[in-house]
């Protein structure tokens, strides 16, 4: 008779363990064209790149796993990534896996979804006739400066939409996970997703992608509070401090009101 106390299982090996057990309620959530194999393989990928995920809450953990199956996509990265808040795992679909509940809806002949660096060129004009050039600079493309998509719809129509950096930072200030998971890592993907986002208001809707977006949407502080307003400058005070001269005048009755910021 061994003595031998069982071996205890790693964080890693307890997570496979737990996701086999739970293949037939995945795949109870995924369409019929991911197996289920597939979509834990790509659950223990994503374990497997950021360890932290495995000492996260595991209520929130599955829970997101379960919802990334239920909208159809892979936590690889490409398609959705499983983002930690504190301790908490949330899924965050990506650009890939809009772009593929716009493929599947075939309403959209083509979408191109870029990121303009300040080597390339790129020029935007609007007007009587729309229109927007950009030529990726071969080397060193520089610092990134804007994104752009564009979609071709079935019936002929083109449909575009140009974020600068400082648009997409601002949509980065509302994401609750500004600060980590793909926002540090993959900021270009992140900038290509938000210029996308805008864009898919102008593309026929599907249940599927609207879903997707709503989901999205659980990301993102959407209703945080406007920044406090800068008092205003008086008209006189404001002249004389950038060397105006000011000229006496007859003293209304009423101010009427300050300049805006400036």
């Amino acid at each position: 008779m061994s003595d031998t106390a069982p071996r205890q299982l790693s964080a890693y090996e307890s997570t496979k363990q737990t996701l086999v057990a739970m293949q037939g309620q995945i795949a109870a959530q995924l369409p019929p064209s991911i197996k289920p194999e597939k979509f834990i393989g790509a659950v223990l990928v994503a374990v497997k790149l950021n360890a932290d995920l495995l000492s996260a809450d595991k209520t929130t953990f599955y829970g997101a796993c379960l919802k990334c199956a239920q909208d159809g996509l892979l936590p690889d990265g490409r398609e959705a990534a499983l983002v930690m808040f504190g301790q908490n795992v949330q899924y965050m679909p990506m650009l890939g896996g809009m772009l593929k509940k716009v493929r599947n809806s075939g309403e959209v002949t083509k979408v191109s979804v870029q990121v303009v660096y300040s080597n390339d060129q790129f020029d935007y004009e609007l007007g009587t006739s729309d229109r927007l050039e950009h030529k990726p600079a071969i080397g060193e493309r520089g610092e990134p400066i804007a994104a752009y998509a564009i979609a071709w719809l079935k019936d002929g129509q083109v449909v575009h939409e140009v974020m600068s950096k400082d648009q997409i930072e601002k949509v980065r200030n509302v994401s609750r996970a500004k600060n980590n998971g793909p926002w540090r890592d993959w900021w270009d993907e992140m900038a290509r997703k938000t210029v996308f986002r805008r864009l898919a208001k102008w593309l026929p809707q599907s249940t599927d992608l609207q879903r997707l977006l709503e989901s999205d949407n659980e990301n993102y502080d959407l209703n945080q509070p406007e920044e406090p307003k800068k008092p205003t400058v008086p008209l006189g005070r404001l002249k004389q401090k950038i060397g105006v001269e000011v000229k006496p005048q007859p003293e209304p009755e009423s101010t009427g009101g300050d300049l805006p910021d400036i």
